[in-house]
């Protein structure tokens, strides 16, 4: 098989990468669909930019992503190496040999300069995190909408500039690797919604 490929350990079933994105997950959506319970719908990707494989962990998942027993947030694979999505494992092949240290991760972009309104709406962006499901998708602009009383067209606004900022490029699961970049820089770390003196003293 030519190019990078992943085969699934428990079933031995092998899977090419694609030539930009590979999302994986155990979602009906996904391009390598893991039935493990401990996988997220949408947990992981494997990105390939020139010679070089890497993967990121999509954030929202509660079980990680580790490669050879290491949690990750994004970082460059090896042929050889495992790379673990929950307790799913998978095995790395076809990687062309590079001079890549195999510690590295990909270092991240300084995190742009934020508006408190759009910081409000990271805020929200990232709240379903909290969910107790193994993977929530992050909120839609209809619910940011709702949260922060405002239109829902001046949510999808506030996106398209957030997406321009943290140059999130135009296709699928775009708010979601919005959400992923964000948690990542450390920007938006959602706490626990505790109910109100008000809601409370009604309840």
């Amino acid at each position: 098989m030519e190019g990078p490929f992943i085969r699934i350990e428990d079933t031995s079933e092998v899977s090419p990468l694609r030539p930009e994105i590979t999302t994986v997950g155990r979602g009906r959506g996904v391009d390598i669909r893991l039935a493990d319970p401990t996988v997220s719908r949408l947990h992981a990707e494997f990105v390939r930019r020139g010679p070089y494989l890497y993967v990121v962990d999509l954030g929202l998942s509660r079980n990680g992503t580790r490669v050879n027993g290491r949690p990750i947030a994004r970082r460059v694979l090896e042929d050889g190496d495992v790379v673990s999505f929950g307790a799913a494992r998978c095995r790395v092949g076809g990687v062309p040999k590079e001079d890549v240290a195999p510690d590295v991760e990909l270092r991240r972009a300084a995190a742009p300069e934020l508006t408190r309104r759009e910081v409000d709406v990271l805020t929200s962006l990232c709240r379903p995190a909290l969910s107790d499901e193994a993977f929530v998708a992050p909120a839609t602009a209809r619910e940011i909408a709702e949260n922060l009383v405002v239109t829902e067209a001046a949510v999808k606004q506030h996106l398209l500039r957030l997406y321009q900022k943290f140059r999130i490029p135009e296709g699928t699961n775009r708010r979601t690797r919005l959400a992923n970049e964000v948690v990542a820089l450390g920007l938006v770390r959602p706490t626990p919604i505790v109910p109100s003196q008000r809601d409370r003293r009604a309840s």
